[in-house]
């Protein structure tokens, strides 16, 4: 990947850029939202570059349900237990604004339903 072809996330994931990380193992990275919609939230980013989740293929399965089991983990470490929602916008019209796929962590306040 060409340095202009990285994505915001993957300067952070790459210490190009700075970001306050929470969690990291050889496939993902979690630091903390800069323009946070909750008290915590924090973004759950692969280290392999998926633009959005329609386009993760049969491959990535491995790496889809390992973050989904890193996120309740980074809740609990962060004093959340079990109170957190788990959101992904999947292209633009969703509300994805970094095209590098990543789950947000939300926590420290009630969330309401519906979220949109």
């Amino acid at each position: 990947m060409s340095e202009q072809d990285k994505t915001l996330f993957q300067k952070i994931i790459d210490r190009e850029i700075p970001g306050t990380i929470v969690h990291e193992d050889e496939h993902c990275v979690a630091f903390r939202d800069v323009n946070p919609g909750a008290p915590t939230h924090i973004l759950l980013v692969p280290r392999k570059p998926i633009p959005r989740l329609c386009d993760s293929e049969p491959a990535d399965q491995q790496l889809l349900g390992h973050m989904m089991l890193v996120a309740p983990k980074i809740a609990a470490d962060e004093g959340f237990g079990e109170a957190f929602r788990l959101v992904v916008n999947n292209g633009a019209e969703a509300g994805q604004s970094v095209f590098h796929l990543h789950l947000h962590i939300l926590a420290g306040r009630p969330l309401a339903w519906p979220p949109g």
